[in-house]
């Protein structure tokens, strides 16, 4: 299984930039379309830094317009006939794509200029390292190895500036005491 789901993933990835993305992920099952939108989603951003520090000025914000138009094109897809299995993997790629969308405002609006900034590495980034034909996943200077288990097609929750925060909140050795119902 873990052998398929990377195959797949390797070929929803080479795939990407062959036809429009609401098209491209109808070829692909749920979690393989949405892992590699995910890579693609981290790829471009890293290619409008790259294209601010050659002095395109507007690059982050011609990719957030980019954007905001494939997700007014996976809005439109909910409006129409689907199958209950693409509505839930249209559904979670627009859950994922309103959080890009965000990251990229916010990135921004705080008027970051280059990839090695706080709000940028802070976030959870997906990656396909084409050397050794497998996907990491990096947040900060942390990587790990994606290993292909099955997730399926579930529904995610929202990803708003408070669960993201939640990720960042230290983990209490010990309850307070008013958990314990002393005083």
């Amino acid at each position: 299984m873990h052998r398929t789901v990377k195959q797949k993933i390797m070929e929803a990835v080479a795939a990407y930039e062959d036809k429009s993305r609401d098209q491209w992920l109808f070829d692909f099952p749920a979690q393989v379309a949405l892992t590699s939108s995910q890579i693609w989603w981290a790829a471009d951003v890293r290619m409008a830094f790259d294209r601010l520090e050659e002095g395109f000025e507007t690059a982050l914000k011609d990719y957030n317009r980019k954007q905001i138009a494939q997700l007014n094109a996976l809005i439109n897809m909910l409006l129409g006939e689907l199958t209950p299995g693409d509505r839930q993997k249209i559904m979670t790629i627009c859950t994922i794509d309103v959080h890009a969308r965000d990251v990229v405002a916010k990135l921004i609006a705080q008027k970051v200029s280059n990839g090695q900034a706080f709000t940028w590495l802070s976030q959870l980034r997906h990656r396909w390292d084409e050397e050794q034909s497998k996907c990491f996943v990096n947040i900060c200077d942390a990587q790990f190895q994606y290993f292909y288990e099955y997730l399926g097609n579930s529904p995610r929750l929202v990803i708003t500036p408070l669960t993201d925060r939640w990720c960042w909140t230290p983990i209490p050795t010990r309850l307070p005491s008013s958990l314990h119902g002393q005083k």
